[in-house]
């Protein structure tokens, strides 16, 4: 069964990539230059900012382009990974003796984004959290159409990951990209915009986990791509637009 929707607006980022141009160069093989930190943020308040992450920053200044300053909107973030290198450099101070910071702590947990986004906008819709594990991008879109299908006339998706720090074992589960990667996609069922079909399907293709899906998905938003199609983990998914 093929689930029709529409993308009112999108956009994505990764270092060196943030127009459709950029990501139809990265299609056809051009490299992302390493270490570019995220764009300056427009409309996130300042004091806020000092508290963000580079991935924080990331999946921010990809709102930015979707969202009006505090403009409310139910919101899904989805994320394999989310903050998980500062988890990791908890670890390593309690591991050291040394005590915890309760302000890393709070802005280390997988709803720490997503808090921070809410903050940013003022936003007192309801916002879901997704950690999609093998099911790749899939799981954040069904929770953004299930909140479409209960009533909501607009959504924001955002899909952000970081590159996982070397002490996990990325490379035997695809599960990493060597760079960090965020997109927000704003959402309805009926309307202007891109229209698409979205269908789970069998499959036996594995295309690994969500960092790795993101930058082809991104692909078949900005080519003249008429369907995606992308598994992992005995999970299939098919894009096709209208």
């Amino acid at each position: 069964m093929a689930y029709p929707f529409i993308i009112r607006r999108w956009s994505a980022w990764a270092p060196g990539l943030q127009t459709q141009d950029d990501w139809q160069q990265f299609a056809a093989g051009r490299k992302p230059p390493d270490h570019q930190p995220p764009p300056p943020l427009q409309y996130t308040p300042k004091p806020l900012q000092r508290r963000l992450s580079p991935l924080a920053k990331a999946a921010m200044f990809v709102v930015e382009q979707c969202l009006t300053p505090g403009e409310p909107m139910p919101a899904v973030f989805s994320s394999s990974h989310g903050e998980i290198g500062k988890c990791l450099d908890m670890l390593n101070d309690l591991q050291r003796g040394e005590e915890l910071s309760p302000t890393a702590f709070s802005l280390s947990v997988h709803n720490a984004i997503a808090g921070l986004f809410s903050i940013a906008y003022a936003n007192r819709c309801e916002i879901n959290c997704v950690a999609p594990g093998a099911g790749g991008l899939g799981p954040g879109l069904i929770e953004a159409l299930g909140l479409l299908h209960a009533g909501h006339g607009e959504v924001l998706l955002v899909y952000y990951d970081e590159v996982l720090p070397d002490f996990f074992p990325a490379t035997g589960f695809a599960a990493s990209l060597p760079f960090p990667c965020a997109a927000a996609l704003r959402l309805a069922l009926t309307g202007p915009g891109l229209a698409l079909a979205f269908s789970p399907t069998s499959s036996t293709r594995q295309d690994g986990e969500q960092p790795l899906q993101l930058p082809a998905f991104i692909e078949f938003l900005a080519a003249d791509q008429s369907e995606l199609h992308l598994g992992n983990g005995g999970r299939g998914w098919q894009w096709q637009k209208l």
